[in-house]
């Protein structure tokens, strides 16, 4: 999960700099994106990068499985 909610801002990121805009964290790219329609569900997208810093520093099998059954459902 991580290395795909950090390709997928960073994707965005470029894109939205590639149109003039100017952004400095995933935090807003992912609200900029969500302003201009670029995705949906920005709360979810929020909820997904703040579970990826979660995971970043957390070595806690109970919480990995919670998040890989949220993932999934």
């Amino acid at each position: 999960m991580e290395s795909t909610i950090e390709l997928s801002w960073k994707l965005l990121k470029d894109y939205l700099e590639s149109e003039g805009y100017i952004v400095k964290s995933p935090r807003e790219t992912i609200k900029q994106a969500f302003q201009m329609e670029l995705i949906d569900n920005g709360h979810i997208w929020m909820d997904a990068l703040a579970q990826r810093n979660l995971t970043t520093y957390t070595y806690d099998e109970q919480l990995v499985i919670k998040l890989v059954e949220q993932i999934r459902s």
